[in-house]
């Protein structure tokens, strides 16, 4: 069937004319003010190298600062105002992926680099037109909706690209104080790319198994005293290996402008458009063998890693839009505000196959001839049967439009009261998110799957809109079958805290955010004799506090106690939920409600060359939102839910040349009562008990003709439970990878990583009764360029 991919003239042409203008006003510069600026740059360069050891890509130099290495985070800023600690001062646990780490990984995804962050786990989104694209979940609950640009919220359903992510963070913990609703297990802030005032051109291309090639540039230029232009883009086409017929291709570019670096008034304008045309891979079924105590993917059983069992007819096509202003003023030495607005525009079309192998297709394969089993695909409903509304056979396709705007300003004060130091950090947050959807059908009956041998080959199943086949619907419990719907939320947030040293080495800090959550949302079409259109709308009031003990004996180390709170009212997933809210069940219950008590110690030591954390945390949350397994809708229960547990992690040089970073998590998690049979006492969905990473690069003769860097890592995570009564599960997953590399001098890098090494069939993306497979053995080759 024909793909739908909507494209945009307009940004390529803004992009091309930011580039024209920058080439142009380059040209104008003075040939000897140019040479005074390159000898002068080369001299700070020598001194950084020298600061800093040992730089294990002599290519990326100038990103180091004198905090120490750049594998050591507890100098790194968060990126945003309203965090403006480094990591070291912030009372929390906070992972950090540096962007070196992610060069030596040659990391692609967001997805990519956060398998260096423990306790963060990718489930598969889905319903009827439900959650897709990013969907993670931190400490075993959903982040979804707690993903942030330079701390503004990325509203939008799809797979985020790294080719304009500098660095990557994971803020543990209720954080509503400073996000506002949601972030119940965290959030996760990526700082994107900005102009600098050094000259810096580069590009990397990369190419290898499963047809993979894939093209970045990043090019920084000087425009003046304190101006600069910045663009980044990507192209990327490859399949999967070890997993037939998927692919995907996109590309996407950010053209970047900043004027006032190193003034009083700085003001960053940025715009990013990122497209997909791709395959959705939603896995193999998860099946309980006779006799077995637990259920498991069925590629534990024999069947192959490369099934798929899509059709021809699966399809996942985005576009996506964000432009974004970022001002700064320094008042004084003691006031600085900030004001930073993004407006954004998601475009999504959208279908996919969900596989069901019920009690006859489990007796089959393994009591009978495995070549009869068959598994049910989602398509019309009843998946083959034809039995019209009221089955539970999704997600339907579907089309997707949205818009958000988001505004945020602040201010941060640092003054005396007497003896008392403070930094004082306040604001207001308002944004507005809006989605409108429309539901289509086949009109004929997707066949069934082989369970050994699928094929995707079905011919055209006849896509047409809901409204043209009403029969084709899926019946949601309280909305019935409807063709569209729209929907939006509109929050008004304030929030203030206040950070007062009552000695130079011990601080408290609190404060609080209320917020006012508005959201309606209206489904309409199908047949209106037996579903009639329906409204729903709810508003909730909402304040979350936090507080902090603060020990920092010297600069290289730091204690702290932190209790803090979140809240997730009904209707938060407006963009990325099938059902954000729903009557009798919805906008009635009580919102989610989550408490994190933690304590912790950073250090920064061998004069800043290594860090360490440590970390000890018990998170209790209540009225847990619920996800059902067959229609995929979100609704909230009077469940209550724990996760505690133990956090380190560690990250610098141990010698010059030798990098390390490694983290290990320890959890103990439970549902402490539910309404859910036989759920009361068991482990989280998604929650492992143990988790660890390891990654390290050495840089043999780095000024000999002959240099070479080589290493590798490894990322191990215990079997998780994916169902609330624990009787599915996903085994453990180990994945060995490695890379090697070669400066031919100072400007051109070429090198090779290998990904899951031994081959393993892990699983990354995981459902109540689905597993996808990883990606098998993979080798990258990149050749790269700086000047």
């Amino acid at each position: 069937m024909t793909r739908f991919v909507r494209n945009y003239i307009t940004p390529l042409t803004i992009a091309g004319t930011f580039l024209v203008s920058a080439q142009t006003y380059a040209a104008s510069m003075s040939e000897q003010k140019k040479e005074k600026d390159k000898k002068a740059q080369q001299k700070t360069d020598a001194a950084d190298h020298h600061n800093q050891q040992q730089s294990v890509d002599a290519t990326h130099v100038e990103k180091m600062t004198v905090h120490g290495h750049m594998f050591n985070t507890m100098h790194q800023d968060l990126g945003f105002s309203r965090m403006p600690q480094d990591v070291m001062h912030t009372p929390q646990n906070i992972n950090v992926v540096p962007h070196e780490l992610m060069q030596q990984q040659n990391v692609k995804s967001l997805d990519e680099a956060l398998r260096n962050v423990p306790g963060v786990t990718t489930s598969i989104g889905e319903g009827a037109g439900g959650m897709n694209g990013d969907q993670f979940l931190i400490r075993g609950f959903p982040a979804q909706n707690d993903m942030y640009e330079d701390g503004l919220r990325d509203f939008g359903v799809y797979s985020r690209d790294s080719f304009n992510l500098d660095t990557v963070s994971v803020i543990k913990g209720p954080s509503s104080e400073v996000f506002g609703n949601g972030t119940t297990g965290g959030a996760i802030n990526m700082v994107t790319k900005a102009p600098t005032l050094k000259d810096r051109y580069s590009a990397e291309f990369s190419g290898g198994s499963g047809s993979y090639y894939r093209g970045t540039l990043d090019f920084n230029k000087r425009l003046g005293d304190s101006t600069a232009f910045r663009i980044t883009g990507m192209g990327d086409e490859h399949n999967l290996v070890g997993r037939d017929y998927l692919y995907s291709h996109r590309w996407g570019i950010a053209p970047s402008l900043t004027f006032g670096l190193g003034k009083k008034a700085t003001l960053v304008l940025q715009y990013m458009h990122q497209q997909e045309n791709s395959i959705p891979d939603y896995g193999v079924p998860v099946v309980k063998k006779p006799g077995a105590a637990y259920g498991q993917p069925i590629t534990e059983y024999g069947v192959r890693r490369t099934n798929w069992y899509g059709t021809e007819n699966d399809q996942n096509a985005t576009n996506d839009n964000m432009e974004t202003a970022r001002f700064s003023y320094n008042l004084n030495k003691h006031i600085k505000f900030y004001d930073d607005l993004r407006g954004g525009e998601y475009y999504r079309t959208f279908g996919a196959s969900k596989t069901n192998c019920d009690a006859t297709c489990v007796n089959n394969y393994f009591l009978g001839d495995p070549n009869k089993a068959l598994v049910a695909r989602s398509g019309s409903a009843g998946a083959g049967k034809g039995t019209g509304p009221g089955t539970f056979m999704a997600p339907l396709p579907y089309e997707q439009r949205s818009w958000s705007v988001q505004n945020v300003g602040s201010m941060v004060a640092d003054f005396k009261t007497g003896f008392l130091r403070h930094q004082v950090v306040t604001g207001f947050d308002l944004e507005r998110v809006s989605d409108v959807r429309a539901q289509k059908t086949y009109l004929k009956a997707t066949p069934y799957a082989s369970l050994v041998n699928p094929n995707p080959n079905v011919g055209n199943l006849n896509l047409v809109y809901g409204q043209q086949n009403p029969s084709g619907l899926v019946n949601l419990p309280g909305i019935g079958a409807k063709s569209n719907s729209n929907g939006y939320g509109f929050d008004t947030g304030m929030f203030f805290y206040d950070q007062i040293w009552l000695v130079k080495w011990l601080s408290v800090k609190g404060g609080f955010r209320w917020d006012r959550w508005q959201t309606s949302y209206n489904v309409k079409g199908g047949d209106l004799s037996k579903y009639p259109d329906k409204h729903f709308h709810d508003v909730s009031n909402v304040f979350n506090p936090n507080v902090s003990l603060i020990a920092t004996p010297d600069e290289h180390q730091t204690y702290y106690f932190t209790w803090a709170s979140s809240t997730t009212p009904m209707g938060m997933y407006v963009t990325n939920g099938s059902v954000p809210i729903r009557p009798g069940t919805n906008s009635f219950a009580s919102p989610e409600k989550s408490q994190l008590y933690e304590i912790g110690a950073k250090y920064s030591l061998f004069h800043d060359r290594m860090g360490f954390t440590a970390s000890l945390f018990r998170l209790d949350k209540g009225n847990a939102l619920y996800q059902d397994p067959n229609d995929q809708s979100v609704t909230g229960s009077s469940d209550t839910q724990r996760n505690q547990g133990l956090e380190l992690s560690a990250g610098g040089v141990i010698l010059p040349g030798w990098n390390v970073t490694a983290t290990y998590a320890l959890y103990d998690s439970s549902t402490r009562s539910s309404s859910t049979p036989g759920a009361t006492g068991k482990n989280i969905q998604n929650v492992p008990h143990n988790q660890a990473t390891l990654w390290s690069v050495y840089s043999a003769f780095p000024n000999k003709v002959y240099n070479v860097s080589f290493g590798g890592g490894v990322t191990w995570r215990q079997h998780v439970w994916l169902d609330v009564a624990n009787t599915m599960r996903a085994p453990a997953n180990l994945d060995f990878d490695a890379v090697i590399s070669h400066h031919f001098n100072q400007h051109w890098k070429v090198s090779m990583n290998g990904y899951n090494l031994a081959n393993r069939v892990n699983y990354q993306n995981l459902f109540a009764n689905r597993a996808t497979p990883s990606t098998g053995r993979t080798f990258l080759g990149q050749l790269e360029f700086v000047y």
